[in-house]
């Protein structure tokens, strides 16, 4: 995890060098488990092994970002629409208490609480829809979100993101009221592509060699 938030939020740069002794240091660990997490991230393509160099950071492409949102938007489409059908009144309680926690960390511009919030919305969605193999493949698909990427400095995404986020929710929650499955699965699909792009365009820029702090 946070290997691959440091590349994927432009802190490790393509073709850095990333040391397993600099990484456990980091971290507080030995060597041997983080040599084996470099592994994992080589396989995932966040790393590349080359020799008498080690491991170095791959180049991740908006347009790889693209793909990958392309795919989870549709496994979380599938699962937001199951969850409709399935979900019961105690959950639907617990999905409006969570959304207005989002709703008011918005209001008072903290956009570690909307992130927080954000997870919690989607997390009790994919729980409700009772399929446990498309979430194992909607954490996987996440991996390739930093977990705080929109409280990243340098993220050009901040600005309207919360508000983004907010409107998207409140359609999302309604149609999950009202037992628009189909509705649900459009308005979430849209919902994480529309993410998708932001950190799509972000990683444009970075690569592009623009200031992304403005």
């Amino acid at each position: 995890m946070y290997v691959r938030d440091k590349i994927i939020s432009g802190a490790f740069a393509p073709g850095t060098r990333v040391r397993p002794e600099a990484v456990a240091s980091e971290l507080g660990i030995s060597p041997t488990p983080a040599r084996e997490a470099l592994k994992a991230l080589e396989v995932e393509g966040f790393l590349n092994l080359e020799p008498r160099r080690g491991f170095t950071v791959a180049t991740v492409t908006g347009d790889d970002i693209r793909d990958i949102f392309l795919v989870q938007s549709a496994v979380a489409g599938e699962l937001a629409a199951r969850a409709t059908a399935r979900m019961t009144a105690a959950q639907c309680a617990r999905l409006e208490e969570i959304h207005a926690s989002l709703v008011a960390a918005s209001e008072r511009h903290d956009l570690d609480a909307v992130e927080e919030a954000n997870h919690r919305f989607h997390r009790e969605i994919n729980l409700a829809a009772g399929a446990p193999k498309l979430g194992w493949v909607i954490q996987i698909l996440s991996r390739y979100t930093p977990r705080r990427f929109y409280t990243t400095k340098g993220c050009t995404c901040s600005a309207d993101w919360p508000v983004t986020t907010v409107n998207d929710h409140t359609e999302i929650l309604a149609k999950i009221g009202g037992r628009d499955a189909q509705g649900v699965r459009a308005a979430t699909l849209e919902h994480v592509q529309r993410a998708g792009e932001q950190l799509a365009r972000h990683i444009d820029a970075r690569l592009n060699g623009e200031d992304c702090s403005v």
